[in-house]
């Protein structure tokens, strides 16, 4: 299952990740906060959309995503 970068405002085209609070091979539970991401105006969560296994990154730290993007995969259970 593909995690998403989010649009937390009207006018967010991109979001930067803040925080990885899970890391590769760590159990998620569905709704589970896994990151923090930020945009020009709002900080929001990330909430794991399944119960699994987080099985790939796809951005570290820092990076900006645009929204609608990839940005980690969980396999689920």
């Amino acid at each position: 299952m593909d995690v998403i970068m989010p649009k937390l405002g009207m006018t967010m085209k991109k979001g930067e990740i803040l925080e990885w609070r899970k890391k590769v091979g760590e159990s998620v539970k569905k709704g589970e906060v896994i990151a923090i991401v930020q945009s020009e105006k709002l900080t929001g969560e990330i909430e794991a959309p399944v119960s699994g296994i987080l099985v790939e990154i796809l951005h570290d730290v820092g990076e900006e995503v645009p929204v609608g993007e990839v940005i980690a995969i969980i396999k689920e259970e």
